[in-house]
C-alpha cells in the first residue's frame, strides 16, 4: 500500500469518526417528546371506500419516533454521504398531519397517476395477443393452436427471466430512467407485430416482448417505495390490480373499433391492432421521461423549472420515508446492487414459500382467461362479439376483487382467502372440460364466467 493511500484512509477514518460523533452529539440534544409513538396501521381498502370521519387534530404532531431518536443506535442508520436526499434529511424535522396529508395527496397526483398510466400501457400490450385472436389472426399468419401455445410459453420464460437482470439494470440507472426506455422498446416491437409474416417472427416477437416487459412492475414498485412508506403502498398496489381490468375493459372498446379497419390498406384489422396500440404505449413511454423524477428532492429540471415540491415538502417527504424504513437510505437511486447484497436476498429462506406460492397460484384459472377469445370463437361468436363478451368477465372481476380484499381484511387472513379462490374455481373448470358442446354458446359461455371472475379477482389477495 503506498504512503498515499494510507493518508487517504487514515484520513478517511478520521473524518468518518468525526462524522459520527457529530451525529451522535445531534441525536443526544434532539428534543423526542413530541414524537408519535403509535405505529401507524396499514390502509385498508375497505376502510377506504367505507371511510369514517376520523377524530384526529390535523395540527398536531404526525412525526413518528424512529431509530434515529436514539442516541446510540441513531449513528448506525445514518444515510450515506452520497444519498440523493441526504441535503434534506434532518431528525429534527417536525411536521403536522395536515402538512403529511396534503402532501401525499400531490404526491398521489403527481407521481402515482402517471405511475397507474405506465402500468395500464403494460396491460394494454400485454394482453392484445387474445384480442388478436379474436381476429383471423392464427389463419392468416399460417399457424396452429399449438404455435399460439409455443408462442406463450416462450414470452413467460423469457419474461421471467429478465426480471432479475431488469431490476440491476432499473438499480444501476434509475427506474426514473429504465422504466421509460423499457416501455418505448417494447412498444416498438409491438407496432411492429403490424408485419409479421409466420410463425418465426411470431415467436421472436414473442421472446422480444417477454424479455423487455419482465421486470416493469417490480421497477415500478421500486420506484414508488422512494415516495411511499410501508403502509401507504400496499393500498395503491391494491388499486393498480384493480385498475388493470380498467384497461382491460378499454382495450377491449378500442379492439372492437380496431378491427373494423379489416381491408384497410389491405391489411387484416389485427395488424391495425397491434399498430395502434403500440404508438399509444410508444407516446406514454416517450412522455415518461418527464414525468418521472428521480427522487423527491430531484423534480426540478429545465422543463420543470420550479419543481413538484417546496423546500418545506421535499423535507418531510424524505424524512418521513427514511423514518418509516432507514435501510431506504443505505444506497443511493443510481448504485448497482452487489453480488454480496444479492446473495444475502437469496439466502432469506423465509421468502421461498412465497416464490413458490407466486409461480403456482394462477395456474388452474388462467387457461381460461388465456384463450378466453378463442373459446368464444370456437363457439361461433363473431369477432366484435368476442371482444365485447370479454368485458363483462372483467367488470366482474373488478367487482370479486373487491369482495375477496373485504372478506379477507374482514377475517385478517391471506393464505386462507386465496386458497379457497382456486377451490371455488375447480367445479367450473371440470365443468368447462366435461359439458363442452353439450349447450348452445350462450350457456357455454355463462358456465365458464365464475372461473373468469376467479382469475380477475385472484391477484389483489395474491399480492398483497
Amino acid at each position: 500500500m503506498s504512503s498515499a493511500t494510507i493518508i487517504r484512509t487514515n484520513t478517511e477514518d478520521t473524518r468518518s469518526s468525526l462524522d459520527k460523533k457529530d451525529v451522535e452529539v445531534e441525536s443526544s440534544s434532539i428534543e423526542t417528546d413530541d414524537l408519535v409513538d403509535a405505529e401507524p396501521k396499514p390502509l385498508k381498502l375497505t376502510h377506504w371506500f367505507f371511510r369514517r370521519k376520523e377524530s384526529l387534530d390535523l395540527d398536531s404532531i404526525a412525526t413518528r419516533r424512529s431509530i434515529y431518536d436514539d442516541p446510540n443506535l441513531g449513528k448506525h442508520y445514518w444515510p450515506k454521504a452520497d444519498y440523493e436526499n441526504i441535503h434534506r434529511f434532518d431528525t429534527k424535522a417536525r411536521w403536522t398531519w395536515r402538512e403529511e396529508r396534503s402532501l401525499v395527496r400531490k404526491i398521489d397526483w403527481k407521481v402515482m397517476l402517471w405511475a397507474a398510466i405506465s402500468f395500464s400501457a403494460l396491460n394494454l400490450d400485454r394482453n392484445n395477443l387474445s384480442q388478436v385472436n379474436s381476429d383471423n389472426f392464427l389463419p392468416d399468419l399460417r399457424m396452429t393452436t399449438d404455435d399460439f401455445n409455443l408462442g406463450n410459453s416462450i414470452f413467460r420464460i423469457t419474461f421471467l427471466c429478465a426480471e432479475l437482470p431488469s431490476q440491476l439494470l432499473s438499480k444501476r440507472l434509475g427506474p426514473d430512467r429504465w422504466i421509460p426506455i423499457q416501455m418505448c422498446l417494447w412498444a416498438i416491437v409491438t407496432l411492429f407485430q403490424f408485419f409479421l409474416t409466420g410463425r418465426s417472427t411470431f415467436l421472436l416477437a414473442r421472446a422480444l416482448l417477454g424479455f423487455l416487459q419482465g421486470g416493469f412492475i417490480p421497477d415500478l414498485i421500486l420506484y414508488l417505495s422512494y415516495f411511499y412508506t410501508k403502509n401507504e403502498l400496499p393500498i395503491r398496489l391494491a388499486i393498480f390490480w384493480i385498475s388493470m381490468n380498467v384497461c382491460n375493459i378499454l382495450a377491449s372498446f378500442i379492439a372492437f373499433g380496431v378491427l373494423h379497419m379489416r381491408g384497410v390498406a389491405g391489411k387484416a384489422g389485427w395488424r391495425w391492432l397491434f399498430l395502434v396500440e403500440g404508438l399509444i404505449t410508444l407516446i406514454i413511454g416517450f412522455l415518461t421521461f418527464f414525468k418521472m423524477p428521480p427522487s423527491p428532492t430531484q423534480t426540478k429540471t429545465w422543463f420543470r423549472p420550479k419543481g413538484w415540491f417546496t423546500e418545506r415538502e421535499e423535507i418531510i417527504a424524505v424524512n418521513r420515508v427514511l423514518r418509516d424504513d432507514p435501510t431506504k437510505g443505505d444506497m443511493h437511486n443510481r448504485e448497482g446492487l452487489t453480488l454480496k447484497r444479492l446473495w444475502t436476498a437469496v439466502l432469506d429462506y423465509d421468502l421461498w414459500p412465497l416464490y413458490f406460492t407466486g409461480l403456482m397460484f394462477g395456474i388452474p384459472v388462467s387457461p381460461p382467461t388465456t384463450y378466453l377469445s378463442l373459446s368464444l370463437r370456437n363457439l361461433g361468436f363473431s369477432t366484435f362479439q368476442t371482444n365485447l363478451l370479454t368485458i363483462p368477465s372483467s367488470v366482474a372481476g373488478m367487482v370479486t376483487m373487491f369482495l375477496i380484499t373485504f372478506l379477507s381484511e374482514s377475517v385478517n387472513d391471506r393464505t386462507w382467502v386465496a386458497s379457497a379462490e382456486n377451490i371455488w374455481a375447480l367445479p367450473f373448470l371440470i365443468a368447462i372440460y366435461t359439458l363442452s358442446g353439450k349447450f348452445n354458446r350462450w350457456l357455454s359461455f355463462v358456465r365458464s364466467f365464475p372461473a373468469f371472475l376467479v382469475h380477475n379477482g385472484s391477484s389483489d389477495t395474491s399480492d398483497d
